[in-house]
């Protein structure tokens, strides 16, 4: 059976609808960005002296190291996260009720609150003149948060038999799940945890709410603080920011992807078909009784 039930192939005349709503939405979206770059061109956000601030040495020595920044506090939060999503998540699948519960109420209290009130909290209590920490620490309790539940999700993902395979063989809950449950939980959900991380590096954005000098405050002083043609360079600033933002995301994902098929290289190189046959092992006999 070829077609799938979740899919009926269209028609002559679905096809050619299809096809028609296809080319309609793509020049109603190219009507869009000509309509906007032409507005743009009309008040000088596109002229050629709008870019030419970027050749200037001392302001991409200020992007350089805003990006550096970025990557400090991405970095933190990213290890934090993972840290504190792993403590969570095997807190909420604890057997005893008090941390179960804590777990619990940690994990649906953050993630109620919005991250921008978290780091903003986080710095004005705390850590007033830490910005980097007040914002990898607000970002790896949110993002901790969801990391917990994604995993928690991966080990109930697991087959129960790996588990009681386990405990048969003597192993403490601890060692279940660290040895046995873990591994496979992260290899499984590996994507959804990659993806969070993407949306923790552009989370580092929300620094610039308690003067943290990552790219996105350090864009709006570039566009703030410099003027070209009687006019401040927001569109140029924001579209060289935004290409850079793009470029991190994409390594990232790219990362990912490689350590993704990575694991299933390794996983399907260690499969039971590979181990070598055992040396004075019995041969398999043929119905007459001959050996193979």
């Amino acid at each position: 059976m070829s077609a799938s039930v979740l899919y009926d192939t269209p028609g002559p005349k679905a096809t050619v609808r299809n096809r028609l709503y296809a080319v309609v939405g793509s020049l109603a979206i190219l009507a869009l960005l000509v309509l906007s770059f032409v507005r743009l061109s009309d008040k000088g956000h596109l002229a050629p002296e709008m870019w030419d601030i970027f050749n200037y040495a001392g302001i991409r020595q200020n992007i350089a190291d805003a990006v550096i920044a970025t990557l400090k506090a991405f970095g933190l939060a990213a290890i934090g996260s993972l840290i504190l999503g792993v403590i969570l998540a095997m807190g909420r699948l604890s057997d005893h009720k008090p941390v179960r519960w804590l777990a619990t109420a940690f994990i649906e209290l953050f993630r109620s609150i919005p991250l921008l009130i978290t780091i903003y909290a986080i710095w004005v209590g705390f850590l007033t003149d830490y910005s980097m920490w007040a914002l990898a620490l607000g970002l790896s309790v949110y993002n901790g948060c969801v990391q917990a539940e994604v995993l928690r999700a991966g080990i109930n993902s697991v087959p129960k038999g790996q588990g009681e395979a386990a405990y048969a063989l003597g192993m403490s809950k601890t060692q279940v799940m660290v040895s046995v449950l873990i591994p496979q939980a992260v290899r499984a959900m590996l994507p959804t945890i990659i993806s969070q991380l993407v949306v923790t590096l552009k989370d580092t954005s929300l620094g610039f709410i308690i003067l943290y000098p990552e790219l996105l405050q350090t864009a709006r002083l570039i566009a703030s603080n410099t003027q070209v043609n009687g006019q401040y360079p927001y569109v140029s600033t924001i579209i060289v920011i935004g290409a850079i933002y793009v470029g991190m995301c994409l390594l990232l994902s790219a990362l990912a992807t490689w350590i993704e098929k990575r694991g299933r290289r390794t996983s399907k190189g260690s499969g039971p078909g590979d181990a070598p046959e055992t040396i004075g092992a019995p041969s398999r006999l043929r119905d007459n009784g001959s050996a193979v």
